[in-house]
């Protein structure tokens, strides 16, 4: 693990490769999984008030499940998560262009329509972060799915915490940034 700050990185955000392929996977983890995309608890309200503002651009099965469920849901775990459409896998705030998902919440932010880009978590996918009182935890998350964004990281040598420099720099700040590169490069 790499300290950094209040935050310990698992090597392989380091020396494993990573570059989404969108072509190839078409968006996959924005309609996989067991639940929606996890959500902290300061982006429930944001989602609340972005709300009407981003239903035009969504799906009517997205919007009845927002309608249905909520802006935000809490899982089996009990974590909060975005609400799935028909309450499985598929987020009630994808919509798709030529065959390939596309986030409601970044296409509204891209045209300035709202000043949130979309949850932490998908920004960082495939980081995902284990939090303790203390320090939080970022490890690299393995899924079937991403394997084109793997070859395709490696084919273009791009660690996956390059890839992820700017929802990295959203979340921690970029002195906590520069910490990370010094430091990796210290031990390379």
């Amino acid at each position: 693990m790499i300290e950094v700050q209040h935050t310990l990185v698992h090597e392989d955000v380091v020396s494993e490769n990573f570059v989404c392929n969108l072509n190839s996977c078409k968006g996959a983890c924005c309609i996989e999984g067991d639940a929606g995309a996890p959500l902290l608890k300061s982006e429930l309200a944001i989602l609340e008030e972005i709300y009407p503002l981003i239903k035009p651009l969504m799906t009517e099965k997205g919007i009845e499940a927002v309608e249905n469920y909520g802006t935000h849901v809490i899982d089996a775990d009990g974590d909060y998560t975005t609400p799935c459409v028909d309450q499985v896998k598929e987020c009630a705030y994808v919509t798709w262009e030529n065959g390939i998902t596309k986030c409601t919440i970044e296409k509204a932010y891209e045209a300035g329509i709202v000043h949130w880009k979309k949850p932490i978590s998908c920004h960082l996918y495939p980081i995902r972060i284990t939090k303790y009182p203390e320090f939080d935890v970022l490890h690299y998350d393995r899924w079937h799915i991403c394997s084109s964004a793997c070859s395709f990281g490696k084919e273009l040598k791009v660690p996956v915490y390059s890839f992820l420099k700017e929802p990295l720099i959203r979340l921690y700040g970029e002195a906590w940034y520069q910490e990370l590169e010094k430091k990796v490069h210290s031990v390379q």
